[in-house]
């Protein structure tokens, strides 16, 4: 599901969940567990497999699983998407293709991204679904006053239109981006761990503190709204949405 591999002391993580690498309930529960697992490596290179970095959330399988997959669900991208944003080490994103939605954040959570090809951005309002507290603060942390337009006029970014806004840092070669990736980690990894943790720390502070004060009222009724028939619907007819697109190719 996530494949671990070692260079010269970095950790690099590869996400392998299908052809897109898509979010659902195991692969989320894989990345704190696997972050924890090289918390002794010097930094973390996150990228994926084929040619999407993740296409986002499983969306079949919410519509499949229903409130109580949900209400498993939300919390898990949240602590996912935590857990490499409050990672002690640098973290590097190798955007490698598509990363959408839930994808994106994953992307977004990471100290340094940078990307080779396919397409990045924000869909949830356009499948009808809200944010939660965490990916949303997550997002605001990386793009700031560009976060409105992203949220609120869904669509898809090039790599060099998310590098305008700040989401992205560099867009790197196909053929270049795991070593322009791993580069960036050791160059990261020129400060002492304690000093780069610390940095860290104060730098996402504010965002911790919008996710503390916020969640608690925004979250339960973000998990109403996923969990409504409503959503449910507007997902299926979304889902029907893609199979009649792909049929007309």
């Amino acid at each position: 599901m996530i494949e671990t591999a070692e260079h010269d002391g970095i950790a690099v993580l590869t996400l392998q969940h299908g052809p897109v690498n898509a979010l659902d309930l195991e692969l989320l529960t894989a990345v704190p567990e696997t972050l924890a697992a090289v918390a002794d490596a010097r930094a973390v290179v996150l990228t994926g497999s084929g040619r999407s970095f993740s296409a986002g959330v499983d969306l079949k399988r919410i519509v499949d699983g229903g409130p109580r997959y949900v209400e498993k669900f939300l919390p898990a991208l949240s602590l996912a998407a935590l857990s490499l944003f409050e990672h002690p080490k640098p973290v590097v994103a190798a955007v490698n293709g598509h990363a959408l939605a839930g994808g994106c954040v994953l992307a977004a959570a990471c100290d340094i991204r940078l990307m080779s090809s396919g397409s990045i951005g924000l869909t949830e309002l356009a499948v009808g679904v809200p944010f939660p507290t965490v990916p949303l603060e997550i997002m605001r942390h990386a793009v700031g006053p560009a976060l409105d337009a992203m949220v609120l006029e869904p669509g898809r970014l090039t790599p060099d239109e998310a590098v305008s806004i700040g989401l992205v840092h560099e867009t790197v070669p196909p053929d270049r981006l795991r070593t322009a990736a791993l580069r960036r980690a050791d160059v990261l990894c020129g400060a002492p761990s304690d000093v780069y943790a610390l940095a860290k720390t104060q730098l996402r502070r504010p965002a911790r503190e919008r996710i503390d004060a916020a969640r608690q009222a925004d979250d339960p009724r973000v998990l109403d709204i996923w969990s409504a028939e409503r959503s449910n619907r507007a997902l299926r007819e979304y889902l029907a949405s893609l199979r009649r697109g792909q049929l007309d190719r």
